[in-house]
């Protein structure tokens, strides 16, 4: 039996970790965790703070489910999806730092700015987990 073109070990791991990191986060918005992701919201967004969390977390469900069920191009383009997701949410993460805002254990700036640098990582991971690996 040939494997797929997409399934190194390496790229089946990191998607999904991601897509179950992704259900739980989603999950964590919708119940235990609601009031931190509150505290993210940015004031400029148009919708109400709690519809926006909810939103998100139901989005991240969904994400998560599509990185651990898809296959082959849908699975790129689900990839592509969850990088301009991690892109859309970057805004909520900025203004937790800006407003000096903790949730989630971040009680400090210096813990708010280095969580803004594992942003570009989740979006690496979105798009390297989904897409074949090229052939030799």
């Amino acid at each position: 039996m040939r494997r797929s073109a997409s399934s190194s070990p390496a790229r089946t791991i990191a998607r999904v970790l991601l897509g179950g990191a992704l259900v739980f986060a989603g999950t964590s918005h919708l119940t235990f965790a609601r009031d931190d992701f509150r505290a993210q919201v940015p004031e400029f967004v148009p919708l109400k703070t709690d519809t926006t969390v909810l939103a998100s977390g139901v989005a991240e469900i969904g994400l998560g489910a599509a990185l651990l069920l898809t296959r082959g191009r849908t699975r790129t383009a689900v990839g592509s999806i969850a990088a301009a997701f991690f892109v859309a949410v970057f805004p909520g993460n900025i203004a937790q730092l800006v407003h000096h805002r903790d949730a989630f254990g971040l009680d400090s700036d210096r813990k708010r700015a280095l969580r803004l640098l594992g942003q570009p990582l989740l979006i690496a991971v979105s798009l390297w987990s989904t897409r074949p690996r090229a052939r030799a």
